[in-house]
């Protein structure tokens, strides 16, 4: 059989990461915890690959928090991932309705499904198969519960059960200490299978592949001794507590500006982010400017509908919606309006509000908001924060009010406290209106 192999540039291993790779297929279960840009996922792409070359398993599984992220870090990886290590003998497609890697190896064809595990009921894109391979990405990121029947987690190692050569990686960041992914199997793992369980801490430090200007680059969109600087960079397992963006909080004077022509003569265009009202939250507004380049971000404008909580209706939405618009306009009309992100879990309103920017003529696209992962979200306002690079409209007092007491949710690792105030509704809508752009805005957030 003849196999056909991939030129890719790969740059110096540490001696930690070759010790990983080397000690990897001796075991049964491999964790790679530890620091961002560290090298993680590289080394369970190239374990994988090993793995794969060898199994007698014809299935196997690729998951992340969602399909698009399994993809963007175990598919492609920067260019380090399996669809590159196997370039010339594999090629995407669907295996019954799931996204799939069809793979040539020494030892015949394999396929990868790739599933996000983020949600409650994402178990049900895994059933029917048994998976050799079980290779994640963030696993502190999949749904986990008691119940082993909608637990992701528990139903993925289910499917390995009846496999001829079962093997597991997984990778995450370090999170709250007491998060479950720790007490129900990473730590116990160390207790209970010690003769095949392989475990990893990394640092930045340990990817010989990064400069040292870069790494110092990275370090310094940080503040030293926050939850983020030390997971993110030092590798450590904190539990986020107290304010989440103390640095607006202790400086707002710093980020707060009057707007006029002169600071927002270089904006690319104005995007807008719609958070939908609940049984406890109003609906909010917010208008955000995207400079050139995309190398900041001004909140120009922000508005809640004044209305009893829980009732959203539709009509008044949209016209609420078009007064904040026309407002802007008039205030800023030299300024572009080039998106509105919408909470994309209300659909019917989604499709209303498109229906009333048509019938008035602008030409504003209307779309589904991104919804990242709020840890996501949080770690690229501190990080615009810390350089520099957000900036508030002086009137706009429910943004201010909002990033200045959001707090952590002591009940709920790395989750932000809903305690219903108007200030805290207005973070999501801010967080829709950039969210969409924050590969360009923070690169090293994924």
């Amino acid at each position: 059989m003849m196999i056909l192999t991939s030129k890719i540039k790969w740059q110096p291993f540490s001696k930690k990461h070759k010790r990983y790779i080397k000690a990897a297929l001796n075991n049964r279960i491999c964790v790679a915890e530890g620091a961002i840009r560290s090298g993680k996922t590289i080394d369970h792409c190239i374990i994988a690959a090993m793995y794969l070359e060898q199994s007698p398993d014809r299935i196997h599984l690729a998951s992340g928090s969602t399909i698009p992220n399994a993809k963007l870090n175990i598919g492609d990886c920067n260019g380090f991932g399996l669809e590159h290590l196997f370039r010339g003998r594999c090629r995407w497609g669907k295996y019954k309705d799931n996204d799939a890697l069809f793979i040539r190896t020494q030892t015949g064809n394999k396929i990868v499904i790739f599933a996000g595990g983020g949600k409650a009921d994402s178990y049900k894109r895994i059933l029917g198969n048994s998976y050799g391979l079980w290779i994640a990405t963030e696993i502190n990121e999949h749904y986990d519960s008691e119940d082993s029947r909608t637990s992701f987690i528990k139903v993925a190692s289910g499917r390995q059960t009846a496999a001829l050569w079962p093997f597991t990686l997984w990778d995450l960041n370090p999170c709250h200490p007491e998060h479950t992914i720790y007490r129900w199997y990473i730590d116990y793992y160390k207790e209970t299978m010690p003769d095949k369980y392989l475990y990893q801490q990394f640092v930045m430090a340990d990817n010989l592949s990064i400069s040292p200007g870069r790494v110092e680059e990275i370090i310094s969109q940080y503040t030293k001794d926050s939850v983020w600087y030390r997971r993110d960079i030092l590798g450590e397992r904190v539990a986020a507590e107290g304010l989440i963006y103390r640095q607006f909080a202790d400086n707002k004077d710093q980020y707060i500006k009057k707007l006029d022509k002169e600071n927002l003569n270089d904006v690319m265009f104005l995007s807008i982010g719609i958070d939908f009202g609940g049984s406890k939250s109003l609906t909010a507004f917010v208008a955000t400017a995207i400079h050139t380049a995309f190398n900041r971000v001004t909140v120009v404008s922000d508005y809640k509908i004044k209305a009893p909580k829980g009732e959203i209706d539709a009509e008044r939405v949209c016209k609420e919606l078009l007064n904040f618009i026309n407002r802007i306009k008039k205030e800023y009309p030299w300024l572009f309006i080039k998106y509105i992100w919408a909470d994309n879990e209300a659909q019917y309103l989604i499709n209303s509000i498109r229906g009333s920017i048509r019938s008035s003529g602008m030409r504003i696209e209307v779309r589904d908001s991104k919804k990242k992962r709020i840890k996501d979200r949080i770690v690229a306002a501190n990080t615009l924060l810390n350089t520099n690079r957000l900036f508030i409209g002086k009137d706009c007092i429910l943004v201010q009010g909002g990033l200045a007491s959001a707090v952590w949710d002591s009940k709920r690792p790395d989750e932000r406290l809903d305690n219903f105030s108007t200030d805290i509704d207005i973070l999501d809508a801010f967080e829709y209106s950039w969210e969409p752009f924050i590969s360009r805005l923070c690169p090293d957030i994924r």
